[in-house]
């Protein structure tokens, strides 16, 4: 009989040691009961995934998009202090109320004017469109007021109005292309020839009183006139010197289509179109890219004078800001001079009018990945507008805050459907319609005061 391998039992023996003295050096193990399983295997990580799904809303944007999309988290910026959001006190819109109210009480004649001088968000008609169409179901319609003879920029538009031209040399005063500072009213100019053409249709036909701003100048042609198909006039534009030229006309029973005809070479600037009521003209007047220096070093001051005294408003709203935040150090050591020339420029051409310094919107700006911030320019911007506004006598609109302030367009992108671009500038539609709202909801309490005094 063969004996059990010596080394083979040592390991045998060894095991079983190990195995009796397990229980002594492990802890046990709790028990758990069915019920618990569950909360084991269904966690959430304390960590934001880098890039959390957003549902896709779909949008119609109102310009190109030119930054991707990206998820958002909001970073709060600190919001100025305001006592209100319009500051109409020491009676800075006394002139432009009590216009409001000739107008309210239908008095003969009585057509309350506001010319709106904004950025890239009036160009398209925003805000300025609301606008007008709430204060006209509220005052009266005296037509829409002056509209440029052609599109500079693919999104410019005006509510109710349908513009389209060919031919014609486009001079915006924000590109600073025509050198002598002739820019009319709108801040463009338009040269053009025998090939040049321009159609305006109203969608309101009983627009029947019109004012066509030109230039006149040596060598000058004539522009041909049309109201739907018939011929009003043929305006002569030829000058020794150049001078403004306002050529008024009117259509019995009003017109849907005005077009307009060169022959020889011509300058124009816009026209404008109202109506024989009492009520509300708001004159929209955006150029892409402004800042307020347009009106302090590209506008000539005198030609800029003629336009504004022959428009004779009684509301003048300046709304820059939005360009002007990409520039710290002006925004810190030059901002303020060049708004303070602009309000005297505007105080001298039409002593009459009250003045509005309305701020720019909320701006955003992406920091990092997924990370929206205000930027930390545009509360500068408001508050040097606030205090200016202020010791200049003008009344002073704090749209930032209307909005909801630092971080409203982190909120507005986030917004299903959202309420602004992916530049974080432009509104959209429904956007814009708000601050409208809240805009037009102040003009009305403050008009309610004054008539109280």
């Amino acid at each position: 009989m063969k004996q059990f391998p010596k080394q083979t039992a040592l390991t045998i023996l060894m095991v079983g040691c190990l195995l009796a003295a397990a229980p002594l050096t492990v802890p046990r193990l709790p028990r758990f009961r069915v019920s618990e399983i569950a909360a084991l295997v269904d966690f959430t990580s304390e960590k934001t995934p880098l890039f959390p799904l957003i549902p896709h809303v779909p949008e119609t944007p109102p310009i190109p998009l030119p930054h991707p999309v990206l998820p958002v988290k909001v970073r709060k910026a600190p919001v100025s202090q305001v006592s209100a959001l319009l500051d109409d006190s020491n009676g800075s819109l006394d002139q432009f109320y009590a216009a409001l109210r000739r107008t309210e009480h239908g008095d003969a004649g009585a057509v309350t004017r506001t010319v709106h001088y904004g950025d890239s968000p009036t160009t398209a008609d925003l805000i300025t469109g609301d606008t007008r169409v709430m204060l006209q179901q509220r005052f009266g319609d005296a037509g829409h007021g002056f509209v440029l003879i052609a599109k500079p920029w693919a999104w410019y538009e005006h509510r109710g109005v349908e513009l389209s031209g060919s031919g014609w040399q486009m001079l915006p005063a924000s590109r600073f292309e025509a050198r002598d500072g002739l820019f009319g009213l709108g801040g463009v100019s338009f040269t053009g020839s025998d090939s040049a053409h321009t159609e305006i249709k109203f969608r309101d036909p009983t627009q029947s009183r019109f004012e066509l701003y030109y230039l006149k100048q040596p060598g000058g042609g004539t522009i041909t006139i049309s109201a739907d198909g018939r011929l009003i006039e043929s305006v002569d534009t030829t000058s020794e010197a150049k001078a403004a030229g306002f050529y008024p006309f009117s259509v019995e029973g009003g017109a849907s289509r005005i077009e307009l005809r060169p022959h020889g070479n011509i300058r124009l600037f816009g026209i404008t179109a109202e109506k024989p009521a009492t009520g509300v003209v708001y004159d929209s007047l955006g150029l892409n890219g402004a800042s307020v220096r347009v009106m302090t070093h590209i506008f000539k001051a005198q030609h800029w004078t003629e336009q504004l005294r022959h428009r004779d408003p009684n509301l003048v709203i300046v709304n820059y800001g939005t360009n002007e935040a990409d520039f710290a150090d002006f925004v810190d050591h030059g901002y303020e001079p060049e708004l303070r020339e602009a309000i005297g420029r505007i105080r001298a051409a039409v002593p009459e009018a009250s003045i509005l310094v309305m701020s720019p919107m909320d701006r955003g700006r992406r920091s990092g990945i997924g990370e929206i911030e205000t930027m930390d320019t545009i509360p500068r911007i408001v508050e040097i507008q606030r205090r200016v506004a202020k010791e200049t006598g003008c009344a002073f609109f704090d749209t930032f805050a209307a909005m909801g302030g630092a971080g409203t367009m982190a909120r507005w992108y986030n917004a299903q459907p959202r309420l602004v671009s992916a530049d974080l500038i432009h509104p959209y539609p429904a956007g814009g319609k708000q601050i409208a709202e809240v805009f037009v909801r102040e003009i009305e309490a403050g008009f309610a005061r004054f008539k109280l005094r």
